[in-house]
């Protein structure tokens, strides 16, 4: 979906069209501190993008429109959506509230009426009749990107945004990779980029220069996946998974304890772990739930909700720390077990 929620604020508001939406925290005359959820287009044209600090967004474009995330009209609007997509295959992955993945090689079963070469031909036609679909039903616009894997599939849409339809066929993707930043390839963050640039390599043309055994070097296993994502191979198949609501790490002791330098020393890996997902996944939190279990297996849990979703490190430690003391405050029992749990949101 295209700048999915700010643009179903559009929907919502016909008066916001052609104006610069910004969804997200409160920036607070500049002095907010949370996050940007989306924008549209005409935001971005101002550098507004994604996961960008709310004061910077404001400092931006103090003249945008501001508006909070209203997650419960998001939800349901992309429930409406999912119903549509899941009749065009029936193998089909969500990724997040506004990206699905669809396996079409349903098309190969009939071979009678479709030939190999047109296989492309009918994928093409089953894109531009889900994207017609969505907007009849929805008015709102999507962009689909079909290739021979999801690595490809994805990085077609990345570049048909928006409202566009790309196909890369097999023997176009060499020729679509190679022109394009390192960085448009899915996993390829700004520290990656970064090694990357400082020893000549701007682009996947000149990544797939480097051998296997040299990104090995410098990424660990990671760079085997980087290896062969710059030529375009992707093995993972499309998987009917659930959205993910929530991430979280426990630790059961080797003896029940309540020796605070052994139980804030584990704490603090599980925050650093699961803060580390977090980022991978562009996720950010609203509630975090500390989980201790008691000598005699007495679980319990404490929470706190913050005002707006967030992925700063420094705020999940210091919270998801004030919540296990009261544990140890209130408790005179040996802990068997603490866990780490937040209820996520998505940043797009």
């Amino acid at each position: 979906m295209d700048y999915f929620f700010a643009q179903i604020e559009e929907r919502e508001n016909p008066q916001f069209k052609g104006k610069p939406v910004v969804v997200g925290a409160d920036p607070k005359n500049g002095l907010g501190r949370g996050v940007v959820s989306t924008a549209n287009y005409e935001a971005r044209k101002y550098g507004i993008h994604s996961a960008l600090p709310i004061s910077k967004a404001y400092e931006l474009c103090p003249q945008a429109i501001f508006l909070p995330v209203n997650m419960e009209l998001y939800q349901k609007v992309s429930e409406e959506i999912m119903e549509i997509i899941k009749k065009y295959s029936p193998i089909y992955e969500i990724v997040s509230l506004d990206e699905v993945y669809l396996d079409l090689s349903h098309i190969f079963r009939d071979r009678e009426k479709v030939s190999t070469k047109n296989i492309w031909l009918e994928a093409e036609k089953i894109g531009k009749k889900l994207k017609e679909e969505i907007f009849e039903k929805e008015k709102l616009t999507s962009t689909v990107g079909i290739g021979p894997n999801k690595l490809i599939a994805k990085m077609a849409s990345e570049k048909a945004k928006p409202n566009g339809l790309l196909i890369i066929k097999p023997n176009q993707v060499k020729k679509f990779l190679e022109p394009l930043d390192i960085e448009d390839l899915p996993g390829v963050g700004p520290k990656t980029a970064e090694k990357l640039r400082v020893i000549g390599v701007n682009k996947i043309k000149e990544l797939k220069k480097l051998s296997k055994s040299k990104l090995k070097d410098l990424f660990g296993k990671w760079g085997e996946t980087i290896y062969e994502r710059a030529r375009g191979i992707d093995e993972e198949p499309v998987s009917s998974e659930e959205i993910i609501k929530s991430i979280g790490r426990q630790i059961t002791f080797e003896e029940d304890t309540r020796d605070p330098e052994i139980i804030f020393k584990n704490f603090e890996k599980m925050i650093k772990e699961v803060h580390q997902e977090l980022l991978k996944n562009n996720f950010s939190f609203k509630t975090i739930t500390v989980i201790c279990r008691y000598q005699g297996f007495e679980t319990y849990t404490k929470s706190k909700t913050l005002k707006e979703p967030t992925n700063d490190f420094e705020t999940l430690k210091s919270e998801a720390k004030k919540l296990l003391l009261r544990f140890l405050i209130e408790g005179k029992k040996l802990i068997r077990l603490i866990g780490l749990r937040l209820k996520i949101s998505y940043l797009f």
